[in-house]
């Protein structure tokens, strides 16, 4: 069958059961993946997704910067990248530069964002274009933005343009088109729909987009806060704040090298085909971004499953967690301002401490052997 069917594919892997993990000698990872590869890997690796309480649209996190710039102290580059939600992963992945990156969310909303953000970027040759498509706020033809433009040219311009309909409508019809054709995804109604309301959400609200939690509450960070950040010395790191790194990232997408998940982190098959397909191809682990997952999973009673995933992913000891803690848990490491602390940890710290039974709770997970991303 040419084409895979979104709204059909938790159905399909209800009705199988993952194959046992094969031992295989290591080959080498392609400079770039087919489309066929890249829409076998989405349907072999994902499971049957789950809820979440949140519109996890954009990141609602803010203290982001410290982390790229720890990271790139810490030597954190190449190999293998995995990461959780929307469009926070880029600036990380833009900054490790990778060989390859997997996005796994239990939403199977998560996968339909994704592939309209790798259509985005596939039809963008620059940033301005990208945030046009996305915002579906036409670029002026007088004085346009140039591919050089600075963050604060692109949050004035796309601050002032109104939503157009007829843009709309042309974006979202050349993203579908991209997603069928060129990616050979067939989306189901039931994706179209996921596909209409992401990209009309993103319409409707232009940059004041924010993250949505279940009940309304809504003092969360718009997309246009997310993108104005800037680290102690005034500059910013995000992926819309450099051309390089949004040329890199277009590259990524365009290789194929960025692919979306339906999973669960302490599912059975998500993170340990990762881990099985990384170890054929002679990658490891440099950095998972965990989000705040293991707070739902502590709570949920399923971080056994977790725990046993991340021993199945090819890691050394330079291999990083990504962490971010609520406000509400009092971290130690806490930047005044921000809703979220975000700390780092070593994967094999992570798997040692856990085999001595250090985390006894989700408390004793945060304050154990983290590194500080504070400045």
């Amino acid at each position: 069958m040419k084409f895979l069917t979104l709204a059909l594919l938790g159905l399909l892997l209800l009705q199988t059961t993952p194959a046992p993990l094969q031992q295989a000698t290591p080959t080498s990872l392609p400079e770039k993946l087919t489309a066929t590869e890249f829409k076998r890997l989405i349907t072999d690796f994902s499971e049957p997704g789950g809820d979440f309480l949140s519109d996890n649209l954009i990141s609602n996190e803010t203290a982001y910067l410290p982390v790229l710039n720890k990271l790139q102290e810490l030597n954190a580059s190449g190999g293998a990248y995995i990461g959780v939600g929307p469009e926070q992963n880029f600036s990380y992945i833009a900054k490790i530069r990778p060989r390859i990156a997997f996005i796994v969310d239990i939403r199977h909303m998560a996968v339909t964002q994704h592939l309209m953000y790798k259509a985005i970027f596939q039809l963008s040759a620059d940033r301005a274009q990208f945030l046009s498509r996305l915002l579906s706020r036409p670029l002026a033809q007088e004085k346009p933005l140039t591919a050089t433009a600075s963050m604060a040219e692109l949050l004035k311009y796309f601050g002032a343009a109104k939503a157009d309909d007829k843009a709309f409508a042309t974006n979202f019809e050349a993203i579908r088109q991209t997603i069928e054709k060129d990616f050979q995804i067939k989306l189901a109604e039931f994706d179209v729909k996921e596909l209409d309301y992401l990209l009309k959400d993103f319409k409707v609200d232009g940059l004041d987009i924010a993250f949505r939690l279940g009940g309304g509450w809504s003092s969360f960070p718009s997309l246009k806060e997310v993108l104005a950040q800037t680290d102690p010395s005034g500059k910013s790191n995000h992926f819309l704040a450099s051309a390089d790194d949004y040329n890199y990232l277009r590259q990524m997408h365009m290789k194929n090298l960025i692919i979306p998940i339906n999973g669960d982190f302490a599912g059975k098959k998500a993170l340990a085909s990762i881990g099985d397909y990384l170890r054929k191809n002679n990658v490891t682990v440099t950095a998972f971004y965990l989000s705040n997952v293991e707070q739902y999973l502590f709570g949920d009673g399923v971080f056994a499953g977790f725990a046993a995933n991340v021993k199945k992913l090819p890691i050394n000891e330079q291999s990083l967690f990504i962490r971010s803690i609520w406000e509400r848990y009092d971290h130690p490491a806490h930047l005044p301002g921000h809703l979220f602390t975000m700390t780092l940890q070593r994967v094999a710290v992570f798997v040692k401490d856990y085999d001595a039974g250090r985390y006894h709770d989700y408390y004793r997970l945060l304050d154990t052997h983290y590194i500080s991303t504070a400045q």
